[in-house]
């Protein structure tokens, strides 16, 4: 309790009074939506996030819930994508989206320091010179990965994907999954939409291991606001 006194100490006067209006009661989700979408008071468009902490033990690998998908109506934002790929697949990676596309001058590239993109997707046929770049690409959550759809033998499809706003994501150390599901100017219906097929997917990924309740908890927010408790 004295923790969470001194984290609204350091908040500011808008937040706090954000915070206030925010119910203390577990909501559904379209009245989620609309409390979320209320708080306007910061000059920008905020991404609204959904956060969901899973009844599941992070430190068993077969426990992990990870992947990708593509929200019914996206996020709002682009992201830049590279494509690790062989020489004939380099132009269609680049109309498919990609701001660079190629293997050895591009992991080169890479090495040398430049990280100014957001997904990694690779051919598996070139994994084996990629993978070198593991300790960089790793602990900045962008290596390529099968279980995350950005190995693929289909890398334009995957790059058009990405490019439109495809998200990736991967349970944290407590056991939580966080996304961004779209920007505050949504649509409430395009909101749900997005919040529905990410929990419903989220549900079908379900590691057979893992025992109890699945979803414990469910919150949405916006970047800068603070969250609400949603009835899922």
């Amino acid at each position: 309790m004295q923790f969470e006194i001194l984290v609204m100490q350091d908040r500011s006067k808008r937040y706090k009074k954000e915070a206030q209006q925010s119910s203390k009661e577990t909501l559904n989700i379209a009245e989620a939506v609309e409390k979320v979408k209320s708080f306007k008071s910061v000059k920008f468009d905020q991404s609204v996030e959904c956060v969901l902490h899973l009844g599941i033990d992070s430190k068993q690998a077969d426990q992990t819930v990870r992947g990708s998908l593509s929200l019914p109506h996206g996020i709002g934002k682009k992201k830049t994508v590279i494509a690790f790929c062989e020489d004939s697949d380099i132009e269609a990676a680049q109309k498919a989206g990609a701001v660079e596309a190629g293997c050895d001058e591009l992991i080169k590239k890479i090495s040398d320091g430049w990280l100014d993109f957001d997904v990694a997707v690779a051919s598996p046929r070139v994994m084996g010179k990629a993978g070198k770049l593991g300790r960089v690409l790793g602990p900045q959550g962008k290596m390529p990965s099968p279980k995350n759809g950005t190995v693929t033998n289909d890398v334009p499809k995957a790059v058009a994907e990405f490019a439109a706003g495809k998200i990736e994501f991967r349970n944290d150390a407590g056991g939580n999954v966080h996304v961004v599901v779209g920007k505050q100017s949504f649509e409430t219906q395009k909101l749900i939409d997005n919040i529905e097929a990410f929990v419903s997917h989220i549900k079908k990924i379900k590691p057979v291991s893992a025992k109890g309740t699945y979803i414990k908890k469910m919150c949405i927010s916006a970047a800068m606001s603070p969250s609400v408790a949603v009835n899922y």
